[in-house]
């Protein structure tokens, strides 16, 4: 992990001391809810539907066990004892109040944590694989580029305010578990003929009211040269993008309107900045700079490659439930004789994404125990492991099992994406957590899990996506009709991994659902799957070989009863 330096602790700690200085005014009345609202926001400050909401980053997804058990402290002493981790690898609290809102940020400066760019027009948290670093099949680690993305963004003062937020996601994997292609710039590392490091460069991309696939805008960036690329893409976006609508505003619209001429105005101002900044440095990136940022990202000490025989040492009748958990939970590793282990944070009775104070605290000890004190919040909203010994495995299950975290469940029909939804979210139309926890009862079997097999259900309130319905194998939109919630239903999304296929946006089937139908109607597309899928065909193969048209006839089929009922 990323170790902060005397300036890094520095610089946050008087950003803490900023904030609370500004909030002290705000509470007299000396400074305005006007102006203090664009100032709480940089910090991570929302006001939702029934309190201040802070958005804690959690840079490219890597957490400490001790940031973690800091966390589990603000949940219990400020909020109502849990957080929520999010898609974009963040931690949310819903219900500390403002006034305590100071107090928070010095503990989590303590454990070198903040909320700053979590929020406002600006570049976002940078996210990144939960892999990075020790996937089997990486091809550079992404991680120390992630890490110098973050410092050079942060309060960058030229993209403080932009027409709308913008967020970057980069995976140095030849699979993209990072989503890169729905962010507003995806970055792909990969290495040329030469075996020289660089950057396949996609933009445009977003989810939202119009989802956009980003486009690729240059096959080969030299590592040296990122910085200066980002900056001519973000400063033509700055320059043509739109401030009149709100909606028209993300760098996405910029794209799809211009198309070749946006590629020509950002690659003109590349080189324009090469030329003319060149004596100045240029926001280069140094080997000297690269080096000392990837000195934080060695292996934890103690951990080396294991010889061949000291595997899994669970005895060949194992319980089930291990032999599940070890079939889903469990991914390979780059270094022999390690995993990487998922702990699920799907289950009966809590919000996906959530996690109490309790285990935040167990799943710190977990990673203490297990994986060197290092965790990683995922895309899925779970978290990783990622340095647990083959042989630790049982023993982990154990643990695992006992915190309640030990669920096979992941890449199933409950390890679902959801938002918070319209019980937290003002901008929300309808609840997510209702819809959510409707699945988990339905889908409880994992008998029937295992047989109905991989699939992706995405969960989203709004329009915004922060339940990236669009990608889902399955997706669902809460949307508002005369004050009632309803849900539109999308087939075939995927986010672009290898088990999903290459990104594209769900097809909505149909008109909406009302709130007492849509678990029905995605009972109905699951049992039309089960019917109608060949041998050992998956979900989304069904879904693009067959097309909506069964989909869409067995949920018309769901709404027809529900209307006769209520006749």
């Amino acid at each position: 992990m990323y170790a902060y330096t005397d300036f890094d602790r520095q610089f946050v700690r008087a950003r803490a001391a900023q904030f609370r200085d500004q909030l002290e005014r705000n509470l007299r009345g000396e400074l305005g809810d006007d102006e203090f609202r664009p100032l709480r926001l940089q910090n991570g400050w929302y006001v939702q539907r029934h309190a201040p909401m802070l958005r804690v980053a959690v840079p490219y997804g890597e957490l400490s066990s001790a940031q973690l058990r800091q966390l589990a402290v603000i949940a219990r002493t400020f909020d109502r004892g849990y957080g929520h981790f999010t898609t974009r690898q963040n931690l949310q609290f819903n219900w500390i109040p403002l006034p305590q809102a100071a107090d928070v940020m010095d503990l989590l400066a303590a454990v070198d944590m903040h909320g700053i760019q979590t929020s406002g027009n600006c570049i976002r948290n940078i996210t990144s694989d939960a892999l990075a670093g020790i996937a089997p099949d990486e091809i550079v680690d992404p991680r120390p580029y992630c890490e110098i993305l973050r410092q050079w963004s942060t309060l960058h003062p030229e993209f403080a305010f932009l027409p709308r937020k913008f967020k970057i996601a980069v995976t140095g994997a030849t699979e993209d578990r990072a989503a890169t292609l729905w962010h507003d710039i995806g970055l792909h590392l990969l290495k040329n003929a030469a075996g020289e490091v660089g950057f396949k460069v996609f933009v445009g991309g977003g989810m939202g009211r119009t989802p956009v696939i980003g486009s690729l805008i240059n096959e080969f960036v030299p590592w040296q040269q990122i910085l200066v690329y980002i900056e001519a893409i973000v400063r033509v976006y700055n320059r043509y993008g739109r401030r009149d609508n709100a909606y028209k505003a993300r760098i996405k619209i910029l794209v799809k309107a211009e198309g070749p001429r946006f590629f020509d105005a950002v690659n003109s101002e590349f080189a324009a900045i090469l030329t003319r900044d060149v004596d100045a440095g240029a926001q280069l990136i140094t080997q000297a700079e690269l080096d000392r940022v990837s000195a934080s990202f060695v292996l934890p000490a103690g951990v080396k490659p294991v010889p061949a025989g000291f595997g899994d040492n669970a005895s060949n009748d194992a319980p089930l439930a291990y032999t599940r958990w070890r079939e889903r939970n469990v991914q390979l590793h780059r270094l022999p004789g390690y995993r990487a282990v998922t702990l699920s944070l799907k289950r009966a009775g809590q919000a996906p994404g959530d996690t109490t104070d309790v285990q935040m605290e167990q799943a710190a000890a977990i990673a203490e125990r297990f994986s060197h004190g290092e965790l990683r919040v995922t895309h899925e909203q779970n978290l990783l492991l990622p340095w647990v010994r083959e042989s630790d495995l049982f023993a982990l299950w154990q643990a695992a099992k006992a915190a309640s975290f030990a669920t096979p469940n992941i890449g199933l029909i409950t390890d679902m994406i959801a938002c918070p939804g319209g019980d937290f979210c003002g901008l929300a139309n309808a609840r997510s957590i209702p819809v959510a926890e409707q699945i988990t009862e339905r889908f409880a079997d994992l008998d029937e899990q295992y047989d109905i097999g991989d699939i992706d259900l995405h969960i989203s309130g709004c329009i915004n996506s922060c339940g990236h319905h669009h990608s889902g194998h399955i997706g669902v939109l809460g949307v508002d009709k005369d004050g009632a919630e309803w849900y539109q239903l999308t087939l075939g999304g995927s986010d672009g991994s290898t088990a999903s296929g290459a990104s594209v946006t769900g097809k909505v089937i149909g008109p909406s659902f009302a709130a007492d139908e849509i678990s029905d109607a995605i009972e109905a597309v699951i049992a039309t799957y089960r019917r109608e899928r060949t041998v050992g065909e998956r979900f989304i193969d069904s879904v693009r070989r067959l097309g909506t048209t069964p989909f869409r006839a067995a949920t018309d089929a769901v709404r027809q009863a529900t209307a006769a009922a209520h006749a």
